[in-house]
């Protein structure tokens, strides 16, 4: 069995409808602002404080909405999968990046996708966005 991380991710979207990514120093993947708990915190305490950090988006944790939890492969590391909870970010943002994020992008989500996204976000993030576009209000659901 393949090791497995546990990490908590956000969706933020500029006033554009873009879906802002992230590339981690060292790594090549792109992704969502996130990371794994510390100590004691819940998934959304997780990924708030992972929001700020990496991109200077200040949001308490019961500010974000949860759209899915996914057992994926891991972008950045061989034979490993990861156990992500992933939030959307109410509102539009513009994000910095900081801590040991190299670079942002913004992706539309209705464009081609680039080959550089991590399986996260290509089998399960994207399509539930995707899948969500239509509606006015976005409700989220978990998703697997």
């Amino acid at each position: 069995m393949n090791p497995l991380i546990v990490v908590s991710a956000v969706c933020v979207f500029d006033d554009a409808g873009r879906l802002l990514t992230v590339r981690k120093k060292g790594t090549a993947k792109f992704m969502h602002p996130g990371g794994k708990p510390e100590a004691g915190e819940t998934a959304a305490e997780t990924a708030s404080r992972e929001l700020e950090e990496e991109v200077g988006i200040v949001l308490a944790p019961d500010e974000l909405e949860l759209l899915g939890i996914w057992l994926a492969d891991a972008a950045n590391e061989a034979a490993t999968q990861i156990e992500a909870t992933v939030f959307t970010a109410p509102g539009t943002w513009c994000a910095r990046p900081s801590a040991e994020i190299a670079e942002i992008r913004w992706l539309e989500l209705d464009g081609e996708l680039p080959d550089d996204l991590a399986p996260l976000l290509t089998d399960y993030v994207l399509p539930a966005l995707r899948g969500q576009q239509d509606q006015q209000h976005f409700r989220w659901v978990v998703g697997g």
